[in-house]
């Protein structure tokens, strides 16, 4: 990142915060939680993805690269203004365990308030509202008619949509356009669009203004079943009947012997030249528009892809496919200027993708986690950074600190303790915060349960499994003043506040 004081902060999924109404929100909590990190000498808080999720509850497969997702609209706020009532909100069953979100819940009643509230607004005739249609109309447009349209269709995916509509031609998008049912959806879409962005723009603002800056993670790929794919198939590898020829994952290796298939659409990359990458240069200046720095994910995708044909049942028969290389990232620059940008470049990389790493300039990421299984010397181990890098204990992806150790193989667990200098597992712990905020690394990010010092039942997310994810949230009063003093102190001491 362009300023390289040294610097740390903290990973938390928004709705990991507490809060009233089964998951957290852009809440008083999410402003209480701004206060810690400022109280914490931190100067970041990073989040995953904000976009609105589908099916498997993942913020990585989301039905709009431009979105915010409903579920982190503040309720209270809209009880604040009559759009709702106390009742209204409190007679909701969101579910009995105030650590866990359920996401069923959450989809069959929020929607329903939120459709209220929308009744009740008279939001049309609102003068900020119109603006922020007009500024958004490049995305808006398609995704509130794609969502009113998978309403009508009893969310089913795009894909299995009448021929005309999937295909988005013009006179079947007309026709449906002036379905008054379809219309009236839409118009609800927008109006929630707008609330969330509303709410979005002031927490952040409020945390800027605290001199904590946002850390935003965008997916490389967008989602199939995603109002991006359907309004715009020009940009993917798509057949002429619409369907992807191509879909995007990882080969086997180590960890799984089929590899994973995530089948996201695969970018046209010669199209996406041929304009200019205008749609990825929209993308980027959205984000940024949102976050005081992005994380793109998958990084090593731009140097080169992994191409699944699609249909298959897994990812064992693909193959390596170029990707734009430096070039996306050179005209970004000329037009947009130098951006404060993390490349999330883990797993195998070749000497390409450490060399595109490296030519734009972008720090790359340490997970202290993947530094100890193996005696072997790794690029992971601290006395290997050099100091453009973000270090984190682990990610969303990755166990908690403490659960992570439990599962080591004994050789590595002892290797970890001799590298760290400490005697006894149960230092585990603060000892790996300790090794990532007195590394070198001009930025430390440590996920909130590792300060926590909870096990693996905080995990974030199990890669390539599908339920019990995602779900994680906190203890009401869990960020509190002595825990802040905490952070801090270590902070300060290796020169990070």
């Amino acid at each position: 990142m362009k300023d390289r004081k040294r610097k740390s902060g903290i990973l938390l999924p928004v709705t990991s915060l507490p809060s009233k109404h089964g998951i957290g929100c852009f809440s008083k909590e999410a402003y209480a939680f701004v206060d810690f990190l400022k109280e914490a000498g931190q100067s970041y808080w990073q989040v995953l993805p904000l976009g609105p999720t589908g099916y498997g509850d993942s913020p990585y497969q989301s039905f709009s690269t431009f979105a915010g997702n409903p579920y982190l609209i503040d309720l209270e706020e809209l009880i604040a203004k009559k759009w709702l009532s106390e009742k209204e909100c409190s007679k909701v069953d969101w579910g009995n365990d105030k650590q866990k979100t359920d996401y069923e819940k959450i989809y069959n009643n929020r929607f329903k308030l939120l459709k209220k509230a929308y009744a009740k607004s008279n939001i049309e005739n609102d003068k900020a509202y119109k603006d922020f249609v007009k500024k958004n109309s490049f995305w808006l447009e398609d995704y509130s008619l794609f969502m009113a349209i998978k309403e009508k269709y009893k969310g089913k995916s795009y894909s299995l949509w009448d021929d005309e509509l999937r295909l988005h031609k013009k006179k079947a998008i007309d026709k449906i356009k002036n379905d008054p049912k379809v219309k009236a959806e839409a118009a609800c879409y927008r109006f929630i669009q707008y609330l969330f962005f509303e709410q979005w723009s002031r927490l952040k603002k409020y945390a800027n203004e605290k001199g904590i800056e946002i850390i935003g993670d965008i997916p490389i790929y967008v989602a199939y079943d995603s109002a991006d794919s359907w309004s715009h198939p020009e940009l993917f590898q798509f057949d002429s009947k619409g369907f992807p020829i191509a879909v995007a994952g990882c080969p086997p290796d180590y960890f799984s012997a089929t590899g994973q298939l995530w089948g996201n659409p695969l970018y046209k990359w010669d199209y996406h030249a041929k304009t200019g990458f205008a749609w990825w240069l929209k993308r980027i200046e959205f984000c940024f528009d949102l976050y005081d720095v992005v994380r793109i994910d998958h990084f090593r995708g731009f140097e080169a892809y992994y191409s699944i044909p699609y249909g298959d049942p897994t990812a064992e028969f693909g193959h390596w496919e170029k990707g734009p290389g430096y070039e996306l990232f050179r005209v970004m620059k000329e037009k947009l200027g130098e951006k404060n940008i993390i490349a999330e470049d883990l797993g195998f990389l070749t000497a390409g993708v450490k060399r595109l790493v490296k030519r734009t300039g972008y720090p790359g990421m340490k997970i202290l986690e993947f530094a100890f299984d193996s005696a072997e010397d790794n690029d992971y181990l601290p006395h290997n950074y050099d100091k453009n890098c973000v270090v984190y204990t682990g990610t969303h992806d990755n166990d908690t600190a403490i659960g992570w150790y439990k599962t080591l193989a004994k050789k590595d667990q002892v290797f970890a303790r001799e590298y760290m200098g400490i005697k006894s597992a149960k230092q585990i712990g603060y000892e790996l915060i300790r090794l990532a905020l007195g590394s070198v690394a001009d930025t430390a990010i440590i996920p909130l349960q590792d300060y926590l010092e909870l096990g693996s039942e905080a995990r974030i997310n199990t890669p390539s499994t599908l339920g019990n994810n995602w779900n994680w949230r906190m203890k009401e009063g869990a960020f509190n003043p002595q825990l802040a003093a905490r952070i801090r102190k270590m902070s300060e001491l290796y020169g990070r506040c």
